[in-house]
Order: C-alpha cells, then sequence, then structure tokens
C-alpha cells in the first residue's frame, strides 16, 4: 500500500518526460503524430512552417524537435542547421516520407540526431526519442535495410553528403519554387533584391538550369517543397 510520502519518491525517481515540439504542415499529420509521441512525452508546441520552427525554438525550448523535411517557407534541412546553430543540445528527428539515400545523409549532415519514415512512425517514433534523448542516432528499419545493409549501432552518425548548395542558395530555391517574387524574397531573407538575383543566376549556373521555371521544377522534383 503507497503512502504519500512513497509515492512522492515514486514521482521523484521517475525520469521526467521530454518536451517536445512538432513541425509539420500538414494537419492530420501532425495531429497522428501528436498521438503517439503523447504517452511518454509533453507536447509543447505545433508549427506548420520552417520559419515558425526556428523562431519557436528559444520561446518553448523544447527538448525535442520533430519535423518533416519539405516544409513551407524554410525547408527541414536547412531550418534544422540553424537550430543547431543556436541551440545544439536540442534533438532532432526527421519524420518524413523521404527515402533518397541523399537527403539522409544530408539530414545527418545537418545536426539531426533520428530518421523517421512516416510509415513507420506508429512503430518507431518513441523507440527514436529514446535513443536521441539518450544520445546515440537512429535511422528507421527501412531505411537502414535499403541504404546500409545492416542496422546502425547508434553510437555513430550514419554519414555524411556533400553538397554543391550553400544553404543561402538552398533558401533562395525553395522561396522561387514557392512563387515568391525577388522582393517578398528579400525581406524574408533581410538581404537586397540585388543579392537575391544573384544567388538565383548562380543556382541556374550551378545546376545547368536555364529558366525560372525550370528551376522550379528542379526543386518540386527533388522534394525542397511541400505539396
Amino acid at each position: 500500500m503507497h503512502t504519500a510520502t512513497s509515492q512522492a519518491l515514486d514521482k521523484a525517481e521517475s525520469p521526467a518526460r521530454p518536451t517536445v515540439l512538432i513541425a509539420d504542415d500538414h494537419r492530420l499529420v501532425m495531429e497522428g503524430i501528436s498521438r503517439i509521441v503523447e504517452k511518454d512525452c509533453d507536447i509543447i508546441g505545433t508549427v506548420t512552417t520552417g520559419r515558425d520552427l526556428v523562431d519557436a525554438l528559444d520561446r518553448l525550448n523544447p527538448d525535442v524537435v520533430l519535423t518533416d523535411i519539405a516544409m513551407p517557407l524554410l525547408n527541414g534541412i536547412e531550418a534544422v542547421r540553424q537550430i543547431k546553430r543556436k541551440r545544439p543540445e536540442v534533438k532532432v528527428i526527421f519524420v518524413t516520407m523521404q527515402v533518397n539515400r541523399d537527403y539522409v545523409r544530408e539530414a545527418f549532415e545537418a545536426g539531426v540526431s533520428g530518421y523517421v519514415v512516416k510509415q513507420a512512425a506508429g512503430s518507431e517514433l518513441l523507440t527514436a526519442i529514446r535513443e536521441v534523448m539518450q544520445g546515440r542516432f537512429f535511422v528507421s528499419t527501412a531505411i537502414s535495410e535499403r541504404f546500409l545493409n545492416h542496422t546502425p549501432s547508434g553510437e555513430k552518425n550514419p554519414s555524411k553528403l556533400f553538397s554543391s548548395l550553400t544553404p543561402r542558395q538552398r533558401e533562395v530555391l525553395q522561396l522561387v519554387a514557392e512563387g515568391k517574387s525577388a522582393k517578398e524574397i528579400a525581406a524574408l531573407l533581410f538581404i537586397s533584391v540585388k543579392t537575391v538575383e544573384f544567388h538565383k543566376k548562380h543556382l541556374m549556373e550551378e545546376l545547368n538550369l536555364r529558366s525560372t521555371p525550370e528551376l522550379i521544377r528542379y526543386a518540386v522534383e527533388n522534394g525542397w517543397v511541400s505539396s
């Protein structure tokens, strides 16, 4: 029979529930993720754009961020780069449909600790949160079987990817693909219109593209904009 004192001790000895911030631009997906993690975690906020995710970081102070890669205004990988510069101790897990090898590699290069495919979120997401909270890495079984041919130990960062595009170029690429004008992009990124045009020109040269429609198609085909 528990006394009030023993109940207090049990509560004191139980591990703290991680605080979680969720970012996804599809409300139904966000609600589904919330239902999965609320069993073991405290959800302290939800956002629907990459920029809102970065802005919410200091205000909400989460232990773990769960985010998609394809996010409006700022994709998840660029958001993670900014998050890790500001708060390197925050653990980030991608919950995404993207299974391309390049995305997995670039995700871990950006600083994520976990990569969960949405189809497996129900069975893997809580495990991923527990693993990253203990300082380890987590990769969905479907990813590890497809590309790594084994299950990662969790102790070593799975991989890195060299990218020819700078973070600023990727930001400009995404906003162009989302239909933003040079003036709107300049205002969002706090740079001049001339600088936007400079980045856009170099993007087309780097990617061997000749027009804005080709640039938009490239961004859509490679998953840099949310559908």
